[in-house]
C-alpha cells in the first residue's frame, strides 16, 4: 500500500503519513457537485479523475492506459513525467490535456470506491473524502526485481515525492507494517488511514504468508479483498463514515469515535458507515497516537465491566 509523508506545514494532517490525494479542481476535473448536491457525497467521474491527478501529483504513478485499445499501461520517460507532474500541479497544462498528448486516457473504471468519509463538525476545515483502491499489475514472474515489478504491459515506476510541496517521501510497504509503525510511534497515521489499513491488513501479505510472494498468490489475495470489500450492509464501497466521540475509556483515557453516522448534512438519506467496529485513540499536540480498531461490543462490554467494579 502506498503512503505519502505529509510535510510539517501542511494544512492537513501534518508530518502525518497518508493516501495519495487532495482537492478537487473545477478546472481540471470538472464540475464539482455543490453542498446541497446529493451528488456531492457520491462516488462520481469528478472525484475519479481528480483522485488519479492527485496521485500522479503527489506520488509521479500515472494510473493511465494507452487511448490505442491494448489496454496497456501508459508509459511515459521520466523526463515527460516529471515534467507533466509539475506543470499540472501549477495549472499550466489540464491534466487530461497532457494526458492525451501522451496517448493515454485515466483509468477511472478500475476504481474501487472503498469507503467515504465526512469530517466530524467539531474540525473547522471539513472534508467530503471518497476512497479508493487501485492494484497495479501483478509481476508476470515472481523473479522481478526492484521496489515495483516490471509487468507484462509496463514498467511502474517507483514512487515519488512532489518535491517538498506537500510530501517528503513516498513508499510501498505492507498494510500490517504502516500499522507496526503506528502502534510504536514512529509514524502518524490519523484514524482513517489507520482503520481502512487494518481492514486491508488481513488480505494483504498476511502473516502466514512468506515475504517473497508469487504472482498466483497476490492474485490470490487481490480476489479475496476484491470480495470483501462488496460485502456487508451497506457494502464497503458505500459505507459513508463521520467519526463522533463517544465516550472515554475508562483505563487509558482514549478517545472511543463511532464510525456508525454519515454526517449531518446525510442524517435522513440512509447512508451509514460501519457499525461494527469502533476506533480508539488519544489526540494530543503532534496528532493521534496509540490509535487501535475494537469491536464495538468488546468495547461496550469492557466499559460496563469497568463501571462495575468501581
Amino acid at each position: 500500500v502506498l503512503l505519502l509523508h505529509r510535510v510539517r506545514t501542511s494544512s492537513s494532517f501534518p508530518s502525518a503519513h497518508v493516501f495519495p490525494g487532495g482537492n478537487l479542481s473545477a478546472t481540471q476535473d470538472g464540475a464539482i457537485p455543490g453542498p446541497e448536491d446529493t451528488g456531492r457525497h457520491q462516488d462520481g467521474k469528478v472525484y475519479r479523475l481528480g483522485a488519479i491527478r492527485e496521485c500522479f501529483e503527489e506520488s509521479g504513478l500515472l494510473l493511465a492506459r494507452e487511448k490505442n485499445g491494448s489496454g496497456a499501461l501508459l508509459e511515459v520517460s521520466d523526463t515527460e513525467r516529471e515534467n507533466g507532474r509539475h506543470a499540472i500541479h501549477k495549472g499550466k497544462i489540464l491534466f487530461q490535456d497532457w494526458l492525451d498528448e501522451q496517448g493515454g486516457l485515466p483509468d477511472t473504471d478500475n476504481l474501487i470506491p472503498f469507503t467515504r468519509w465526512v469530517t466530524p463538525t467539531n474540525i473547522p476545515k471539513r472534508f467530503t473524502t471518497q476512497m479508493y483502491l487501485y492494484f497495479l499489475p501483478l509481476p508476470f514472474n515472481s523473479s522481478s526485481s526492484g521496489s515495483l515489478p516490471v509487468t507484462s504491459e509496463a514498467i511502474i515506476p517507483t514512487p515519488s515525492s512532489d518535491g517538498g510541496i506537500e510530501h517528503t517521501a513516498a513508499r510501498f510497504l505492507p498494510p500490517s507494517a504502516w500499522l507496526s509503525m503506528a502502534r510504536s510511534g514512529e509514524i502518524i497515521l490519523f484514524p482513517p488511514q489507520f482503520f481502512l489499513l487494518h481492514l486491508l491488513s488481513p488480505f494483504l501479505s498476511p502473516e502466514n504468508v512468506p515475504n517473497v510472494i508469487g504472482p498466483q498468490e497476490l492474485a490470490r489475495q487481490r480476489e479475496a479483498l476484491r470480495d470483501f470489500v462488496y460485502t456487508g450492509d451497506p457494502p464497503w464501497g458505500e459505507k459513508c463514515i463521520s467519526p463522533s466521540g463517544v465516550f472515554f475509556k475508562r483505563g487509558d483515557g482514549r478517545a472511543v469515535l463511532g464510525l456508525d453516522k454519515p454526517g449531518p448534512e446525510l442524517e435522513g438519506s440512509g447512508r451509514r458507515g460501519d457499525v461494527e467496529r469502533v476506533v480508539l485513540v488519544r489526540f494530543s499536540k503532534e496528532g493521534p497516537r496509540q490509535v487501535d480498531v475494537a469491536w464495538k461490543t468488546d468495547v461496550l462490554r469492557e466499559e460496563r465491566e469497568a463501571k462495575e467494579k468501581l
